[in-house]
């Protein structure tokens, strides 16, 4: 009896701690509703302060109603200026953000800036040298296709050397190899870049702002 007990015991044990370790896996996914469409990302979690922070953010509705407020094509689309919401057209915007930053969380090579990673905006070098995170500001990968001459030659005016995965998806899919390990990546989109290059082709003024509001109308935690 003591045995079978035991076994129990151990299997209970077992049960619980896989349980604990695939709830730890999962990761949160975030669904961004547009004027354009719908865009779903899911947040890494080997970046654990940006994860919570974004988390905080939506369970707040803090994006609700703000503005894309920076899109470049072959690029990024960028968005979380708090004073984007209902901001009239002839503002200029990006640098409106809460009082605190979020420490960097930079894990590279393992997440690189291909198509449709979820980035953090930040303050410049020169007055943020740690790389510290905007709270609030984020975006959304593009990019253009590179070839393999263009990434060697980055790699050598730029001392660096691309991963084969990397050389792979800037070649197939796309991406900004320029801005790696410089911001935090903490994210990825999972459904929704046909939304995603929508925005990036828009029209835009010479601050790259989009001619026409494009809003944020909700964000919301989902299960799949």
């Amino acid at each position: 009896m003591k045995q079978i007990y035991l076994l129990l015991l151990l299997l209970m044990v077992v049960v619980f701690s896989a349980a604990s370790l695939h709830a730890q896996e999962t990761e949160t996914l975030v669904l961004i509703d547009t004027d354009m469409g719908k865009i779903k990302v899911k947040l890494f979690n080997d970046t654990p302060l940006h994860r919570d922070n974004f988390i905080k953010n939506v369970s707040e509705n803090r994006y609700e109603g703000l503005l894309f407020h920076r899109v470049i094509k072959q690029f990024m689309i960028q968005a979380g200026d708090v004073t984007s919401k209902d901001a009239p057209l002839d503002k200029q915007l990006g640098s409106g953000d809460l009082d605190y930053t979020i420490p960097a969380e930079i894990i590279y090579p393992a997440y690189f800036h291909k198509r449709g990673m979820l980035c953090a905006a930040r303050a410049a070098d020169e007055s943020n040298p740690e790389q510290a995170s905007s709270a609030t500001q984020f975006y959304i990968v593009t990019g253009k296709f590179f070839t393999e001459m263009e990434l060697d030659k980055i790699e050598k005016t730029e001392n660096k050397t691309f991963t084969p995965e990397q050389k792979h998806s800037y070649m197939l899919e796309g991406g900004v190899p320029n801005l790696d390990n410089k911001y935090t990546i903490f994210g990825e989109v999972v459904s929704g870049m046909k939304v995603v290059d929508k925005i990036q082709f828009v029209p835009t003024n010479e601050y790259d702002r989009p001619l026409k509001n494009i809003k944020i109308k909700s964000t919301a935690i989902v299960n799949k």
